[in-house]
């Protein structure tokens, strides 16, 4: 039986290829577009039993090609640019794929874990999965919030479902593979490029009632969103849609700061606290663009109260924890 991974030669797919070999499984199809070939590394130390183009899986699934030989797909694939303005591509590609998916993962009673996005709440205060919290300002947002309504759909329309399915709500994720997303990689990423190529790293000015920096968002390692997807794998019995962060947020302020002093480590310099980061210049305020307001969500911090009471009761790194590791792992695969 195969275990297929779309999106798998991006950044959470190759992740969780990789956390998928670490327990031994290697029966593996990998489903991407490499229209952008240099995602290939992301895939390079894993195993996998073959790969193929996204459109030419899905015409071979719903052809039949594998029926009653998968086991669980686990569906990371979609177009995650929250600026993209092409709203008939990100609906076919987002929510109308998707849909294909579920279609026949039901009906071969096959496990279908997805990638959901806190996008769908918007601009809001309050992040629980609860239709009256969710607002996408975008339409990627509104492509992952169109498909969550169709799964609770057709949950509340036959009470269960005789497979599991299972969405995941990541909040803003950070970590290794991600260096072909450009822009659209974490600010932990772009953190140490800058302070690499330019000896300092830019943080917006204050915005939406924060101060200068102060924004907050839950930044969760993405070791952690490979461990949520693997536990319910793992219990196929649940199904829902989760938010996957780590339930705190933290300032961009914070992660500047624990960003630059892993860096400064790695040169055998001692940490200093913002003020004096601010002071050297090795952090720098830059007015907030015009084109994001509205569309920039200055808070966001997961309720964890649904996934916790699933069962999943691990605990999430911090920035201080693990932005270490990722500076240490980019610094190698620079």
């Amino acid at each position: 039986m195969y275990t297929i991974v779309t999106g798998a030669a991006g950044f959470i797919g190759s992740n969780l290829v990789r956390a998928l070999n670490e327990r031994g499984v290697r029966k593996i199809i990998a489903v991407d577009n490499l229209t952008r070939a240099d995602k290939f590394r992301n895939l390079v130390d894993c195993d996998i039993a073959d790969y193929l183009d996204k459109q030419e899986f899905l015409d071979r699934l719903l052809a039949g090609d594998f029926d009653g030989d998968v086991e669980a797909i686990l569906h990371q694939g979609a177009c995650s640019d929250t600026l993209e303005s092409d709203g008939h591509y990100m609906m076919e590609n987002n929510y109308r794929y998707s849909l294909g998916l579920l279609d026949w993962c039901l009906d071969q009673e096959v496990q279908l874990l997805y990638a959901s996005s806190a996008a769908t709440y918007g601009g809001g205060r309050v992040f629980r999965e609860e239709r009256s919290h969710e607002a996408p300002l975008n339409v990627y947002g509104y492509s992952k919030f169109l498909f969550d309504q169709i799964v609770r759909q057709r949950l509340a329309g036959s009470g269960s479902f005789n497979s599991q399915v299972v969405g995941f709500r990541y909040f803003n994720v950070y970590g290794p593979r991600e260096s072909h997303k450009g822009r659209m990689a974490s600010v932990a990423f772009h953190h140490y490029n800058q302070l690499r190529s330019g000896g300092k790293v830019k943080l917006f000015a204050g915005c939406d009632g924060y101060g200068d920096g102060e924004q907050r968002r839950d930044f969760v390692f993405v070791g952690d969103v490979s461990r949520v997807n693997l536990f319910f794998l793992d219990h196929p019995e649940k199904s829902g849609i989760f938010n996957v962060g780590t339930g705190s947020a933290q300032t961009f302020n914070e992660l500047a700061m624990a960003s630059v002093n892993a860096c400064r480590a790695l040169s055998g310099d001692d940490p200093l606290p913002l003020a004096q980061l601010v002071e050297q210049g090795l952090i720098e305020y830059v007015p907030f663009p015009a084109d994001l307001r509205g569309k920039y969500q200055s808070f966001t911090e997961a309720d964890l109260s649904k996934l916790r009471k699933a069962g999943y009761e691990a605990p999430f790194a911090s920035l201080r924890e693990a932005i270490p590791h990722y500076v240490e792992w980019l610094n190698t695969h620079a």
